[in-house]
């Protein structure tokens, strides 16, 4: 690593500048690549004079793209945020900042600032977590937002060999051997049992890495969404600073950037919002497939951070923050098997079978929901109106489509080790056994939840849940009636996997999740 310059002198005299203008104390503070001068409003970005393995800014002309670089990058997902790129003027000792009209005359600037708008302090995921105040809702906002940002994202240009299978491998080998350096003996036994768990799995994960970069999931994403870097504005969940810096650390696999975030939702003791997180973007996404490279990224990120709190704690830091996470004991949580396992859900519409569903997977488990994956066959979105789009999507032949692509869905997500809510009616008897068969043929537990209520509530909950139109479910009063004419009801054998949720009584997800495991182990 060289330093030509930590920029401090030309950071302290803006701050002086700033002060005068702003008739306020301006706020210095450091990173390892920036100064950040913080006024009453506004944040300013001061990129110190580097050179390092992965980031050059030594020059003024790299400072000044960079600084543009991490502007049209961030205004792609906080653009009420990240506002311009400014010059600073004048001299080291006294400078000025520039307007947007100087910034033409490149040949005046000594610097370049990103001018961005300040947020409150506490704003962050990583501070609103340990204080509870992250509501669910905002959660599920935030997996949507970022599943269509990656839908629009730009595919890795060919020729480059950014997210192959070779540079993940050579990302995983490096950060195990740079922690390796970091860590006591005992930890280094503890690394050691990871990289045999990756490595047991490396032939696949290969085929795996490849098959994602050719079907254009590698592409420009955020890099470093970790909970620090997701703050709350205007009661909106959004990411800011995007890695500019590292194309390579910046175009990835998609679900790289969501195993960062729900890695570190984990980390902070908050799996049920990770689940809930990856449950919302898969809906969003239909990414299912995914979920083959998901856990070995969620390990490989933790991994990261053990390493960046370990390099803090070197420089004098306190190596997790008063009541930061374990990343490395969180890398071992989420390589430990989960027990894979399905369990599909039998009831009327209006019996809490989605209701359930979504509590359960908090617990651990992803969800296949076939009202959402219904629409997806025909191009719709989940909320999509199908009767006023013209379209027929509740025939038999519509039906059988549906079922045939939840299996093949379930079956991919079952081999990659997860447990599996398949969140469907299953009114007649041959949709449940198919997907008992499944679960035979991969020689792993199965489940019926049974999910019933009173006449008179299913009626109002299906007339309330038409009225509010938050759901994907369309079934109507005239559907449900048909429902309770030809509905198959639950064989001898089949009540002996069931089990059974009277919706409209109290219940606990927890106690059904402990349930649904023991019925795995019986």
């Amino acid at each position: 690593m060289q330093e030509i310059d930590g920029g401090t002198d030309l950071a302290s005299a803006l701050r002086l500048a700033l002060q005068r203008v702003e008739g306020a104390s301006v706020q210095h503070l450091q990173t390892h690549l920036s100064h950040l001068l913080l006024t009453p409003t506004q944040a300013y970005k001061l990129k110190k004079p580097l050179r390092l393995p992965f980031a050059d800014f030594s020059t003024v002309a790299a400072r000044r793209h960079f600084c543009e670089e991490e502007l049209r990058l961030n205004q792609r997902l906080a653009p009420s945020l990240y506002l311009d790129v400014l010059p600073v003027l004048g001299s080291a000792s006294d400078p000025r900042l520039g307007t947007a009209q100087d910034a033409a005359d490149a040949s005046q600037a000594i610097d370049w600032v990103l001018r961005m708008r300040r947020f409150p302090a506490g704003s962050e995921i990583s501070a609103l977590v340990p204080a509870g105040a992250l509501q669910p809702a905002q959660v599920d906002a935030f997996a949507e937002r970022l599943a269509c940002f990656h839908a629009a994202a730009p595919q890795a240009p060919e020729g480059s060999d950014w997210g192959s299978a070779a540079q993940v491998e050579q990302a995983l080998v490096a950060v195990f051997d740079q922690l390796h350096t970091l860590l006591e003996a005992a930890g280094r036994t503890r690394l050691a049992a990871l990289r045999a768990w990756l490595a047991a799995r490396q032939p696949q994960l290969a085929q795996a890495w490849a098959a994602r970069r050719a079907a254009g999931r590698v592409r420009e994403c955020h890099g470093d969404l970790h909970l620090g870097n997701v703050v709350c504005l205007d009661g909106v969940l959004t990411a800011f600073d995007c890695l500019e810096f590292s194309p390579q650390l910046r175009w990835t696999d998609t679900l790289a950037d969501v195993g960062f975030f729900t890695m570190d939702l984990h980390a902070h003791g908050r799996s049920d919002l990770a689940w809930r997180f990856l449950d919302a973007y898969l809906a969003a996404s239909g990414d299912y497939a995914g979920l083959a490279v998901l856990r070995p990224y969620e390990v490989y990120r933790a991994l990261v951070r053990a390493m960046a709190a370990r390099l803090r704690a070197a420089q004098g830091a306190s190596a997790q923050g008063p009541d930061g996470p374990d990343y490395l004991a969180c890398a071992e949580r989420l390589a430990a098997p989960m027990g894979a396992r399905l369990l599909i859900t039998h009831g009327l519409s209006g019996s809490g079978k989605s209701t359930a569903a979504a509590a359960l997977l908090e617990q651990g488990a992803v969800r296949l929901r076939s009202d959402v994956e219904r629409k997806r066959l025909y191009g719709l979105a989940p909320l999509a109106d199908s009767v006023a789009l013209g379209l027929d999507i509740y025939t038999p032949e519509a039906s059988q489509r549906t079922f045939a692509h939840l299996a093949e869905q379930a079956r991919a997500l079952l081999r990659a080790g997860y447990p599996v809510i398949v969140d469907a009616a299953f009114l007649r008897r041959a949709e449940r056994e198919r997907f008992h068969a499944l679960a035979r043929e991969l020689g792993l537990p199965f489940a019926i939840l049974h999910c019933h209520a009173a006449p008179d509530n299913l009626r109002r909950r299906v007339q309330e849940r038409q009225a509010a139109g938050t759901d994907p479910s369309e079934a109507d009063v005239a559907v449900l009636a048909r429902q309770q004419q030809q509905s198959e009801p639950l064989a001898p054998e089949e009540l002996t996997l069931a089990l059974d949720l009277p919706t409209d009584q109290d219940w606990d997800a927890l106690v059904l999740y402990r349930r649904w495991q023991l019925s795995a182990q019986a």
